[in-house]
């Protein structure tokens, strides 16, 4: 029940945030990610109400919670680089626990570690209410370029089977007795990366030749397999 129809991070539901028209969550999404953006790092008190607010709309969605915690570990980069600032920006000192600190870098990573966490968790919540296609067919609502739509949705299509590959790959090494512990391994990663983009880019080129032999002009409706 809880993985999605088509896509992992998909939740199935029947909640108003899912029945919503794509386009409107899509446009809501940027809107939501402008103010975040626009708003200054010390005004704290409306980040909470930011927060809120997503609470508010992940409780109407019906997506669990830890649903969505578990996937903002996608964020953990962005977190780390948060906690450094305070120690490698430079500027006024603070004490805090004994540990001299900027205080710029302080309000930077706080700015950096709401607003990403803010922004990943809305684009979570939009992933995990709204189905691929339909957030193609949203795409398409809002006059994004057709070239563009075809393009994420062959993304979305063959990102599995390409992960899919990448797994076998890793399976084949592991069973030859290989296993990256340290830099000396990386050149055999690096080469089993490159035979996985030839390998993609060929599955890509034999693709668009069978969709040509089968008068493929340039558009497709993203709608037409329902």
């Amino acid at each position: 029940m809880g993985q999605g129809h088509g896509h992992k991070l998909h939740f199935h539901g029947h909640s108003p945030v899912h029945r919503a028209a794509p386009h409107h969550k899509l446009l809501a999404l940027l809107g939501f990610t402008l103010v975040v953006v626009a708003t200054p790092k010390d005004w704290f008190a409306a980040y909470g109400l930011y927060l809120l607010l997503l609470a508010a709309v992940v409780v109407v969605s019906t997506v669990p919670p830890t649903y969505l915690l578990k996937r903002l570990v996608v964020e953990v980069p962005f977190v780390v680089f948060a906690l450094l600032m305070p120690f490698i920006a430079t500027g006024p000192r603070v004490e805090v626990l004994g540990v001299s600190l900027s205080e710029h870098g302080l309000l930077a990573g706080w700015a950096l570690l709401a607003k990403g966490t803010l922004g990943v968790l809305a684009s979570l919540t939009l992933a995990a209410t709204t189905e691929p296609r339909d957030l193609l067919l949203g795409l398409e609502r809002l006059r994004l370029p057709q070239q563009l739509v075809q393009i994420m949705g062959f993304m979305i299509r063959y990102v599995d089977v390409v992960g899919d590959e990448m797994r076998r790959m890793r399976i084949a090494r592991e069973s030859r007795g290989f296993t990256a512990r340290n830099p000396k391994h990386w050149p055999v990663v690096a080469r089993s990366a490159g035979a996985l983009f030839i390998r993609s880019y060929e599955r890509g080129e034999r693709v668009h030749l069978a969709m040509v032999s089968r008068g493929y002009t340039g558009s497709l409706r993203q709608g037409s397999d329902r």
